[in-house]
C-alpha cells in the first residue's frame, strides 16, 4: 500500500501525484492499462456531462464534473509524457504562450475596441500561426462535432469569407423551399430522399437560427429538456392515478400532457 505524503506545495501538485501513482507500475491495473483510444469515449462523455451540470444550479455537481474533465486531460498528458512526447507543464506553457501571442491588444501595442476587433486580432494571427496555409475556408471545423454545431460553425466560417445571406429572410424563404422538398419525397416514400431532405431543412434551420442569434445546439437541448421535464409529470400524474401510461390510449396521454401544460407543473 502506497502512503499518501502529507503536504503538497499545490492541490495541482497533489491531483498530479496521485495520477502518478495510478499509473505506476504498482499502480492500478485499470488505469494502467489505458490508452488514448481507450479514454476517447471517456473525454466525449465527461464533456457531455459537464454541459449538463453548466445548465443546472447544482454547484457542487458542477464542481465534480469540471474536475473529471480536467482528469482527462491530465491523463492524457501523462500518457504523451511517458511517449516522451510532452507533459502537462508543456501544455501549459503552450497555452500560455499561444493567449499572450493571440491578445497584442492586453499583451502588446494593437489596440481592440470592442469583442469583433478582439476576434478579428485572434484570427487575424492564428492564421499567420498556421503551418501551411488553408485550402479551404472550412478547414478549422472538427469533424466530430455533433451535428448541429458542426452546421453552425461551417456556416460561420462560409459566412466570414461573404457566402451568406444578408439576412434572416434569406434562410426563412429557404426553409419553405426545403420544406417543400422533403415533403414531395415522403409522398413519393424516397427513404433515401427523404433523409436527404430531411438534413437539408436541419441544415437550413441552424442557418435560420445563426440569423436569428440563437444557437441551435442550446435550442435543441433546452427543448428536450422541457419535454422531458413535461413526460416525467405526465408518467407522475398517470402514476398518482392508479393507471399505467402503456395501457392508456393517445388521446388519453395527450390530455394528460396538455393537463400538465395548464398546469405550469413543467
Amino acid at each position: 500500500m502506497r502512503d499518501v505524503p502529507a503536504d503538497f506545495p499545490s492541490p495541482m501538485a497533489r491531483l498530479r501525484w496521485v495520477l502518478k501513482a495510478l499509473r505506476a507500475p504498482d499502480g492500478c491495473p485499470w488505469d494502467r492499462a489505458q490508452t488514448l483510444k481507450t479514454i476517447e469515449p471517456c473525454l466525449q462523455e465527461e464533456c457531455y456531462e459537464l454541459l449538463d451540470a453548466m445548465a443546472g444550479d447544482d454547484l457542487p455537481h458542477h464542481r465534480e464534473e469540471l474536475g473529471d474533465v480536467l482528469l482527462q486531460v491530465l491523463f492524457q498528458c501523462d500518457i504523451r509524457e511517458e511517449q516522451g512526447a510532452f507533459g502537462f507543464d508543456d501544455v501549459v506553457n503552450a497555452l500560455a504562450d499561444k493567449l499572450i501571442r493571440r491578445h497584442p491588444h492586453v499583451f502588446g501595442q494593437a489596440t481592440a475596441g470592442d469583442t469583433e476587433a478582439a476576434l478579428r486580432n485572434w484570427e487575424r494571427i492564428k492564421q499567420t500561426e498556421r503551418k501551411s496555409p488553408k485550402a479551404s475556408a472550412l478547414d478549422g471545423v472538427p469533424a466530430a462535432l455533433p451535428a448541429l454545431l458542426r452546421a453552425q460553425r461551417t456556416q460561420h466560417k462560409a459566412a466570414k469569407v461573404g457566402f451568406d445571406w444578408k439576412g434572416a429572410e434569406g434562410p426563412d424563404a429557404k426553409l419553405d423551399e426545403e420544406i417543400a422538398e422533403l415533403r414531395a419525397a415522403m409522398r413519393e416514400g424516397r427513404k433515401e430522399g427523404v433523409a436527404e431532405e430531411l438534413g437539408d431543412a436541419l441544415f437550413t434551420l441552424v442557418n435560420l437560427a445563426r440569423h436569428l442569434d440563437v444557437d441551435a445546439e442550446s435550442a435543441l437541448r433546452a427543448a428536450t429538456e422541457k419535454f422531458a421535464r413535461r413526460f416525467k409529470a405526465v408518467e407522475q400524474r398517470v402514476k398518482e392515478s392508479g393507471r399505467e401510461m402503456g395501457k392508456l390510449s393517445l388521446d388519453a396521454l395527450d390530455a394528460e400532457w396538455d393537463a400538465v401544460k395548464r398546469e405550469g407543473r413543467a
